[in-house]
């Protein structure tokens, strides 16, 4: 009975550490620009369980994004919620491909054949609308000017 309490105690624990493990929600996108392509390359990185659980809010059901036709159902909310302006006009940001991994989701955009303006104006909303503690830090370098860090929350998009 000592063990069962024990081991049962265990348990508990461990369950109590896995809810409070993941109450920090984070997104870390890197824009750097490509010499070789002259473009400008986007990486965004986000936790796999906080877009699986944005979709499944959004659209009650569960998504597979190893599919393509889910992946498109993600790429259609990123495409509004993440944007780069310069001149008061929405730069083009091509989609190149996402990997859905365990933890993660990672997606590659581009846009093509331009550097990134020093005048330009990034929009990053991605999960902030649906989580309010999310936090998305934005890492812009390779423009011939300083490396700068972002901080995007559901206040500051």
């Amino acid at each position: 009975m000592r063990f069962f309490k024990a081991v049962l105690l265990a348990a508990l624990i461990s369950v109590g550490a896995a809810a409070q493990a993941h109450n920090y929600h984070m997104g870390l996108t890197d824009i750097s620009f490509n010499p070789r392509t002259g473009s400008t390359e986007i990486v965004h990185t986000y936790t796999a369980h906080d877009v699986e659980a944005l979709l499944m809010n959004l659209y009650q059901r569960n998504f597979d994004l190893g599919l393509e036709e889910d992946q498109a159902v993600f790429r259609r909310y990123l495409e509004k919620q993440f944007s780069i302006s310069a001149n008061g006009k929405r730069l083009p940001i091509q989609w190149v491909g996402m990997e859905a991994k365990a933890d993660s989701i990672v997606v590659y955009q581009e846009i093509e054949k331009t550097p990134l303006p020093a005048s330009a104006t990034l929009h990053d909303a991605v999960l902030s609308d649906f989580m309010p503690t999310q936090v998305n830090t934005v890492n812009v370098a390779g423009f011939g000017r300083p490396a700068q860090t972002l901080v995007f929350t559901a206040q500051k998009k």
